[in-house]
């Protein structure tokens, strides 16, 4: 009896999670990493997103073990080697993670060094303000990307810039308005993003739809190259099934061999794209 009052006490005790449809979403690539952590040799390793699924009240029938998955884990290795590239070459330059959820990528990428602005809306914010906290180097700003008073923090932190949105664009139908306002923001800057074909927009309309879910992407993209026209030139492009080299080398066993595989059969599922903002 007392372990069953334990376990009554300990589910009281999790954090609510009170948040809108697209904003819930965040659960996806957060119960990804924690599955990944608890492998015996992860992509990546992320701590903090186990211990915030064992302490936050969520919906597993919708964010259950068919979700996130491989796919999920190598878009943000993608990322993380990305953010690490940039930090190596401008060590107190700052990161800004457009539509942050739950991440943690700063405490796995942080040069001791850098400038970290975590942006998402104030609902997003305040659950993430029950694991993490502002210091002298990172900042979370409560604001949504499609108004443009995040804007002032982010030229009041040290250039040059980094803007990484995983995850986030596919649900904006004003997605190139957004990328073109920080390509004319920030010249320059390096901005990585995820894009989705239509066709596998419909795809996620389906599978939201069997899953109960609300949350539908909303912006489509069959050639991230068709961007440039937003004042952007492509850097580098990825993808889940097609992952950049060094990546590659470092992944465990099962990944070399089923990739190449899964690229033939699925094609690049998540397509993920390093520009940089055109210079004045």
């Amino acid at each position: 009896m007392v372990y069953q009052w334990g376990v009554m006490a300990d589910m009281a005790d999790r954090v609510k999670a009170e948040l809108g449809a697209v904003q819930e979403t965040l659960f996806i690539p957060l119960a990804a990493r924690a599955r990944e952590t608890r492998r015996r040799r992860p992509v990546l390793r992320d701590p903090k997103a186990a211990e915030i699924l064992a302490a936050v009240d969520f919906d597993t029938g919708k964010y259950g073990s068919g979700w996130g998955g491989s796919v999920t884990v190598l878009r943000t290795a993608i990322f993380d080697g990305w953010v690490s590239d940039f930090l190596t070459e401008h060590p107190g330059g700052t990161v800004v993670e457009i539509g942050t959820g739950l991440s943690a990528r700063f405490d796995r990428v942080d040069n001791g060094q850098a400038h970290w602005i975590d942006l998402d809306l104030p609902d997003t914010i305040e659950l993430r303000r029950r694991f993490f906290a502002d210091s002298g180097r990172r900042r979370m700003v409560a604001a949504s990307v499609l108004d443009q008073d995040w804007l002032p923090p982010v030229r009041d932190s040290p250039g040059p810039y980094f803007f990484a949105a995983e995850g986030v664009l596919a649900y904006l139908e004003q997605a190139p308005q957004v990328i073109a306002r920080i390509a004319g923001s920030f010249p320059g800057a390096l901005i990585a993003f995820d894009t989705y074909s239509q066709r596998t927009l419909e795809q996620q309309h389906k599978l939201a739809a069997r899953k109960s879910m609300d949350a539908r992407w909303a912006w489509s993209c069959d050639d991230p190259r068709t961007l440039e026209s937003l004042g952007l030139k492509v850097v580098q492009e990825a993808a889940a099934t097609r992952p950049p080299p060094e990546l590659r080398r470092r992944l465990p066993r099962r990944y070399r061999y089923t990739l190449p595989l899964a690229s033939r059969i699925a094609g690049d599922l998540a397509t993920v794209t390093l520009f940089r903002a055109s210079s004045r």
